[in-house]
Order: structure tokens, then sequence, then C-alpha cells
């Protein structure tokens, strides 16, 4: 994506099933667990450069000893930080007490990374300051051992206000009114009710208050709990916990928006956002890996019994299709395949954008994030070449072999054209100077395109503003003198805002959404602008499940080739030589490329929750009424 976006956090799950000194015995090391989770986290780190968190449960420890231990950081490398201080705190270990390594209570009650049950989380921060207050996971404590609670998740709620409220209604008095202390206060608040009911059911059955602990963490109701904490959420998430006694679970949203993946065997259980990077790291099949359902959620007992169990209803599934598109990585065997399709299904939009001369056209890439869809670009367009050759060879008649030799050699030209150079950091203030220093943010290869007689053609992932393009790529390829530029995009055009996780909230930054308002002024339809402030500033006050998403009535009058047509005009900077011409995926074409992901309210404005159609509304009255802030 060649316009940076905050979007996905990661998580990582780790639950050991045997005594820690099993896996001393077996692998020579009792941080087994915590390496596991190291690595989760490490082949994960793609979802997450602003910070990173870890916590740890440890089992069975005496009173007194703290059970729960965090570390945050917002370092550079927040991942290898975080681990370094405990790799630190080893080492000196190693150096002056070496036999206390293998002493496994002595290393549970001294170092603060060592135990059964693990979470770990990796922030891309769509709103926040990028402190450490603001990294998951965050605790909830109490001296109660089974109130005790641990929350981190990939997730955006719609309507933190209702449930803020509702909080409200049930006697807290909240601090924040963030998404995560709202699910952490509202599972916490069932959780507290869950142990109040048993602790009373307990008493009465005449068990000491000692012996009330022990009962409530055996006979704990977590399914019970996360359907009541759930029953008002709008939003996309996946959610994992850790009770202070030992229990956890990883809940899914009911619609699938976000996505989880779990494996389980008889010495641990592992959940991750990503689906290799379980396999990588466990070394285990693709068949060995689940899916966590939609509207489920992954509960694991402290006695290590394993269930997945409904919560709240499933929804007709919209997992995000730009986890398949971008975020996710692309060594997943499904989603390479996916993107490679994406590829392919551009290859008739950009053959006639370059007007079929494969003679004299480059095709390239841009960033490498779009190299699995080129791939399957180039492959189509060598299918197409093919085809081609085989054409002429049929028609003609008594070809020399030098004839049939160069019909032969027609074949898609690819060359590495742009490169991206180091991460320039734009601090200088006045515009002219920082424009300057993004537009360096690439480098070419001179001499790959023939100077006025070669179109070529660029691949990117998606166009989200443009402003990369029009500040920095294009302006830079036009340096190498192609005859025409065309950036090909293998999602289709963003056109609304996402209220789910990523860090695209408001509307006036999309390309698509000003090429629209361009077309209507043009076009002398600007009323329709109005009649669109006024239907939704008419709803404001509407039940979520009541407000209709009006402004896909500022796209309706035009086709999707006009706006793209308009987006190539917007992006191209006043002193390019070369025409530029901007190729979108179709949105059929895209569910063809990723049949099971269907979430695509970004690219339709068919959001899969209520509060979609309330945030894409209030998005639109802030860009009318001139307020930069988020909709959500």
């Amino acid at each position: 994506m060649s316009d940076s976006i905050h979007h996905e956090c990661g998580i990582a799950l780790v639950r050991l099933l045997k005594p820690l000194e099993y896996y001393l015995a077996k692998y020579g090391t009792a941080f087994y667990g915590m390496n596991k989770l190291h690595l989760l986290m490490e082949k994960q780190h793609n979802r997450g450069q602003d910070g990173a968190g870890v916590a740890v449960v440890k089992f069975d420890l005496e009173p007194g000893n703290r059970f729960i231990h965090r570390i945050r950081s917002t370092a550079e490398s927040p991942i290898q930080d975080i681990f370094n201080k405990v790799t630190k705190k080893l080492k000196d270990i190693e150096e002056r007490q070496p036999q206390n390594l293998l002493d496994v209570e002595w290393l549970k009650q001294n170092v603060d990374l060592m135990g059964e049950l693990y979470i770990g989380h990796l922030r891309y921060g769509t709103f926040g300051k990028n402190s450490t207050m603001n990294l998951h996971p965050f605790v909830r404590e109490n001296n109660w051992l089974t109130k005790n609670l641990v929350v981190a998740g990939n997730f955006n709620l719609t309507n933190v206000d209702e449930l803020f409220n509702k909080l409200i209604d049930l006697g807290q008095y909240p601090i924040e009114t963030s998404d995560t202390v709202t699910i952490l206060e509202k599972i916490g608040h069932f959780l507290d009710e869950e142990n109040e009911e048993l602790y009373w059911k307990f008493k009465g059955e005449g068990f000491k208050k000692r012996e009330i602990t022990f009962q409530i963490a055996r006979q704990l109701n977590v399914q019970k709990i996360l359907r009541k904490s759930a029953k008002y959420w709008d939003g996309g998430y996946v959610i994992a916990g850790l009770f202070g006694h030992g229990d956890a679970f990883v809940m899914r949203d009911p619609s699938g928006i976000r996505p989880a993946f779990y494996f389980r065997n008889d010495e641990i259980v592992v959940v991750t956002s990503e689906r290799p990077v379980i396999q990588t790291v466990l070394n285990v099949s693709i068949e060995e890996v689940k899916e966590l359902k939609p509207g489920n959620a992954l509960i694991i007992k402290k006695d290590g019994r394993v269930s997945e169990k409904e919560f709240t209803k499933p929804l007709e599934k919209r997992s995000c299709s730009f986890e398949r598109i971008y975020f996710s990585r692309g060594t997943d065997k499904d989603i390479y395949q996916e993107r490679k399709r994406l590829g392919k299904f551009l290859s008739p939009g950009i053959l006639k954008a370059i007007d079929y001369d494969l003679e004299n056209t480059v095709f390239s890439y841009i960033p490498n994030t779009a190299i699995d869809a080129y791939y399957g670009l180039i492959e189509e367009i060598g299918h197409y070449c093919n085809r081609i050759k085989a054409e002429r060879i049929v028609a003609g008649k008594n070809l020399s072999r030098e004839k049939i030799e160069e019909i032969l050699k027609l074949q898609p030209r690819a060359e590495k054209v742009a490169v991206k150079d180091i991460k320039l950091r734009t601090f200088i203030t006045q515009d002219s100077q920082r424009d300057d220093l993004t537009a360096h943010v690439y480098d070419i290869t001179w001499g790959s395109i023939r100077r006025g007689l070669d179109n070529l053609v660029v691949l990117d992932d998606s166009i989200v503003r443009g402003t990369t393009l029009k500040q920095s790529i294009i302006r830079i390829l036009s340096r190498l003198g192609p005859k025409k530029i065309v950036i090909a995009s293998s999602a289709p055009q963003i056109r609304y805002p996402d209220c789910y996780g990523i860090d695209m909230a408001k509307i006036a930054d999309f390309i698509a959404f000003k090429a629209a308002v361009a077309l209507l002024k043009e076009t002398r339809k600007e009323g329709i602008i109005n009649s669109v402030y006024n239907k939704a500033k008419s709803q404001e006050n509407y039940q979520k499940e009541k407000i209709v998403n009006y402004v896909k009535e500022i796209y309706a009058p035009f086709t999707p080739e006009r706006i793209a047509a308009k987006v190539s005009e917007l992006v191209t900077p006043a002193d390019c030589v070369p025409k530029v011409e901007i190729v979108y995926q179709t949105i059929e074409d895209l569910h063809n490329a990723c049949p099971g992901h269907t979430g695509d309210w970004y690219f339709t404005g068919d959001y899969p929750t209520p509060g979609g159609n309330k945030v894409v509304n209030k998005a639109f009255i802030n860009y009318i009424e001139g307020r930069n802030v988020r909709a959500y």
C-alpha cells in the first residue's frame, strides 16, 4: 500500500497444558512457552510497530506472590525490547546461579515472564497517543484470584458511547470512554457478578471462605460471562482474555470481521491473528490449524479442558477482505493464491489501458507487499502472450525460422523499476521542503525503460488517499520518461470509512471521494451533496439499527470508470509529462478472487453491523461541517 495507514493489531495466546517440568525435561528449557510466544509475536510484527505488550499468569503460587506480570514497550523494536529484559535477567542467573535454571518453582517466583499462560499483543494505534499507557494488555486487578482480568485484542467498537452509558446504568463510574476500557470493564462487571453468584452458592453449601475461591475457579462459567458482556457490542473484534486463576478465552465477533486461528495438542494451545504463523512456529500442517468461528469463543479452563463455544448468534460471515489484499502476510497458502488472482483479474483493464501494446510496455510493482498480485498479473499476461503467439503462428504461411523466433520473443517485460528508500522522517515544517523529502521516499532503476517509447505499468495494493502517488511515486517515475504511466490497484476504489480496526475514518481523505465530489461539481449536481448532508443530519438521533447509508448517493451518478478517470487527473502532478491512468480492481473480481472473505464495506458501503452506517453518515457530516475529527 503506497499510502501509509495504520491498521490491524495482532494477538498471540499461549497456554501450556503440561507442568513446566515436562518442558524442561523434553525440550531442555522451562521457558518453552515464553519462547513460543516470542516467535509468534515476531512472525506477526507486520501487524504492529507502534508498540507491544506481554502478560503472563502463573499458576498455583502461594498467597503473597505476584501471579500476573505485564511488560509493555513503545521502543523502536518493542518485541525485542520486551524479551531483551527477560533474557538479560536469565544471563545474570546463568552466570551467578545456574542451578536455579533447573528449578521451576524458583523461576516462577523470580522471573517475571515465567508461567503457564501467556498473552502477547502488537499495536497499530488507530487513535490515542502512542504511549505505554495505551498499549495492551490491559489489567483489571483484584485481591480475589478469580476476579483478576487481563485483556488484549484486535478490535474497534462503533457504539462506545452507548456502551459507556450502559456501564453507568450498571452502577459503574468509568474513568475513560475508550473501547478498550469499556470492554475491560464490561467483561470485568460480569466476571464479578459470576463470582458473587458462585460465592453465595458455595457458602450456602457449607464451604469455608478459603475453599470457595478454588470452587469458583473450577465452575466459573466463561461462556456465560462472555455472552452477557458482548450483548450490545457493535464492531469487529478478536479479544483474548486471561483470568487470574488460569482460565483463558479468545472471542471473535459474530460477523467474523477480524481473523483468529488456533492449534491445540496435548502439550499446548496457541491462538494468533494469522494462520501461517502457527504453522511455522509449531511446524504443523495447515489442516491442524483451525479458524475460530464467528460468534464463538475458544475457552481454555484452568484444568486443561479446551472447547469452542458460541457466545452470541453468528451473523453472515463478512471477513475483512483487506486482510487478504494487504494486511496479513502473504505466506498463507490461501492468501497467496488469492493475491495472485487479484493480479490476474487486473489484466484486461491493464491491457486496454496500454492499447494491448506489450512490445512497448514494462511491468513493475510498488510497494513490496504488492509482489504476490504482481506475480499473478505477469503470469496472466504471459498466458495472453502465448495466445497471441499461437494465433500469429497459425495465421502465418511458410514462416521462416527467424520469423517464428521473432514471434516467440513476445513476453511480458518485467523490471524492478521502483525501490523504497530509507524511511525519511519529514520533520521539516516548511511545506516545500517537506514535499521534496516525500518525493524521495522511492528511488528508481535508471535505464529500466526506453525513454519516450515504453509504457510503464506499476501494480499497487490499493490507493487510499493518493497523496504518495502524487507527491512521490508518479513524480519520480515520470523521470524515467515513459510514454504513459498506468497505476493498477489490486483493491477496488476505497470510498467509505472503516470502523472495525483500520485507520480509515475520515471520508474526506479518500481520493475516490474527492473525485466523486469533483465530478458532482463539474456536472452541476452539487445538490446531491446538500441532499445527502440533510438526510444524514436528520438521522443523527436515530438508533443505529435504523440509520441508512445515504453517502452511497454521492457515487451513484457515475460509473467506476468515470471516477477512476477523475482520480487519474487528481493524482497527476502539474508538471508531469507522461499521461497517467489509474486502473482499479472491480468489486466482482474482488469477490471472485477472495470468495470466502466478503467484507467489502470500504468499497461498497455495505456495512456488516448497524454501527457502520452510523459511522459513515457521521464522517460525511464532519466533512460538510469542516470538522477534521474521527467519526468514531
